[in-house]
């Protein structure tokens, strides 16, 4: 094989598998400068090789020698004779001949039109010797997967900036108040009024009449065009549904959450959902609208059934460095947040669902975990200004502040709040982390929380619990487990000994009985179920095993090579399932009246269908310590 083949082959065949994986299963911001040099190589090396080529191979080759003897006439004049003018005389000239040898050569060359080679070009990228229409086909896909890759990175970005858009969306719901985010940049529509009114009959409030609340009379940019409205609600034991519309001409519905210590009436059900990581148009379709985002229409499909209260998302809502970084001013955080709030798919499961968040890494930059002061004042401040606007604005209230620390926490990105039978406490992973590098994973002075954030922690695990509640909720971005091998120092496993702290905080809830503690989380771009009981011997039951759901994404990639691997007895493996680009969880507790445990039935949705669910039991309300409450659990 020619040079130019060599190199046709080699450039087109790593295009072909760095599209692949770009398109298809990693848009990591790696394959378009690969993408592209290679389709710079391939172009030369094309032409090169297609006008090299033969279009005929060589059958036979044959050469004949033919060897013909003739005599002639006649003597010719000696060269010394013509010299010294002499000559021979006429009739030795006539009685004279002379021998001569003629050689013929004939060569015959048998050629045969080259195949087209259809297979081996448009695998290859190699062009075919005899047809111009193959060699033409086998670089137009070439040039549709550059084409391709380049849409994927620019098209939403340049052509769909959602300037213009103009949004409402629920926050946090209580049992007597509602937080609805409002976009409006046309000021034409100032002010904005947001009208309620109540359209569950079996509610008992008997009021369907409409009140309107706000107004909101200013929107500039320093906010990109958001507010926020609180709605207040009637109080009621159980849920309750109401109609909200804006008079900048949006609108849906609002349920209210149970009241403390209470499940939803009838089914004395209460129902909430969990995922994390979302971007537009990945795996990625040419015919797809560029702001589409699959994983909402598999949500979507699934949520009349489930019914549920809200949408615990854990992070990476957007994604600024995927699939490539554009800038690092926070117009740049503001686009991606309006484009998934743009997309046509958010409505339907947005206009009637409470959202509340925690934040991430892509939400700042790969990996951050920078909480130095000079970085707090750039690419954190810069990346947290969008997020407080679109997300923070109508989360729950911020986490309770232990009584060590006395300053307030108004600023705080960590939260608490507490709803039917359970209490979350929302973490924030990110801000008040130490540099993972130069710190071995079991420093005992390394933090990802922070002092004060965990000091908070540690009073929300040991506070008592109102009557009704039967679960604590830890909230993490990252997973808790150490059990994810690739890049697992930017999750807990990175975080030893303050995760130790932690879990035997936990240990003491299901020590006290009555109260189990779930951990959930995402990031990871996979599912696992994890067990962290306690060490036997210990003062801790059994029945004080934590348990932890990491479940993501809701619309990403995810890794086709397990990365998930139990390597002792502190972290049980329950169940991995790594395939699946849409993935969310659904958490349903009840708490029969006959019992004293609660229930918790945790169902794994991939790609809108169900494919694996657990069931979990409350500790029980027993005396003892250790193995006396084992015995008597049972």
């Amino acid at each position: 094989m020619a040079w130019q083949d060599q190199a046709t082959a080699v450039s087109s065949i790593g295009l072909r598998l760095a599209a692949y994986v770009f398109l298809r299963w990693i848009p990591t911001p790696l394959c378009p400068p690969v993408i592209y040099t290679l389709f710079a190589l391939y172009i030369p090396s094309f032409i090169a090789s297609y006008l090299g080529q033969s279009q005929y191979d060589v059958i036979a080759d044959e050469v004949e020698i033919k060897v013909h003897n003739t005599e002639a006439e006649g003597r010719p004049q000696s060269y010394a004779a013509a010299v010294a003018g002499s000559s021979l005389d006429d009739d030795d000239e006539r009685d004279s001949t002379t021998a001569q040898e003629n050689v013929d050569i004939e060569e015959t060359i048998i050629l045969e039109k080259k195949s087209p080679k259809l297979w081996r070009t448009l695998l290859t990228g190699l062009p075919s010797p005899t047809s111009r229409f193959i060699s033409i086909a086998t670089f137009l896909i070439n040039l549709g997967l550059v084409l391709a890759a380049t849409d994927l990175i620019y098209r939403a970005k340049v052509q769909y900036p959602s300037n213009d858009l103009s949004f409402a969306r629920i926050g946090y719901v209580s049992d007597s108040e509602a937080k609805l985010l409002v976009r409006e940049p046309e000021r034409s529509n100032l002010p904005i009024y947001v009208s309620v009114r109540n359209v569950d009959l079996h509610s008992g409030l008997g009021d369907s009449a409409w009140r309107s609340y706000g107004p909101i009379t200013n929107l500039s940019n320093d906010t990109d065009y958001t507010s926020t409205i609180s709605i207040p609600l009637p109080r009621t034991p159980g849920r309750a549904k109401y109609q909200y519309v804006t008079s900048n001409n949006h609108g849906g519905f609002i349920t209210s959450a149970p009241k403390t210590g209470y499940t939803n009436e009838p089914d004395g059900k209460f129902t909430f959902l969990t995922s994390s990581c979302i971007i537009p148009r990945f795996p990625y379709n040419p015919f797809k609208y560029p702001l589409s985002i699959p994983g909402f229409k598999h949500l979507a499909k699934v949520l009349p059934s489930l019914d549920p209260q809200f949408m615990l998302f854990l992070g990476d809502f957007i994604y600024i460095d995927v699939p490539k970084r554009f800038g690092y001013d926070v117009e740049d955080y503001r686009r991606d947040y309006r484009q998934v709030y743009a997309s046509p798919d958010w409505p339907t499961v947005g206009q009637n669902l409470s959202w509340i968040h925690v934040i991430d890494d892509h939400e700042i930059t790969n990996d951050f975990d920078l909480n130095t002061e000079d970085h707090e004042t750039s690419i954190y401040q810069t990346a947290i200004e969008p997020w407080n606007n679109y997300q923070g604005a109508v989360n729950p209230p911020v986490a309770r502040k232990s009584s060590i620390y006395n300053r307030g926490l108004t600023d705080a990105t960590y939260f608490e709040f507490t709803q039917g039978p359970a209490t979350f406490f929302m973490m924030d992973t990110r801000r008040y982390r130490d540099l993972n590098a130069g710190l071995p994973a079991n420093d005992a002075g390394k933090s990802m929380l922070g002092n004060e954030q965990l000091h908070d922690l540690l009073a929300f695990l040991a506070r008592p619990v109102p009557r009704g509640v039967r679960w604590k909720f830890v909230i993490s971005s990252v997973p808790f487990t150490k059990n994810w091998k690739v890049n697992n120092l930017d999750t807990w496993a990175g975080f030893l000994d303050e995760r130790q702290k932690i879990l035997e905080a936990m240990w003491d809830v299901g020590l006290r009985g009555g109260v189990g503690v779930v951990v959930l989380s995402g990031d990871r771009h996979e599912f696992a179920s994890t067990a962290f009981p306690p060490p036997l011997g210990g003062k801790w039951p059994v029945s004080a095993t934590v348990h932890e759901f990491s479940t993501s994404p809701l619309s990403q990639f995810y890794l086709p090579i397990p990365s998930y691997r139990q390597t002792d007895d502190d972290d049980v493996l329950v169940k991995y399932i790594a395939e699946g680009n849409s993935k969310f969880g659904s958490v349903t507790i009840e708490s029969p009246e006959a019992s004293e445990q609660s229930l918790l039935k945790f169902r794994l949705f991939i790609d809108g269908e169900e494919k694996w669910n657990s069931i979990l039991l409350s500790p029980p309300m027993l005396k003892g310590k250790g193995r006396t409450k084992d015995a008597l659990w049972g």
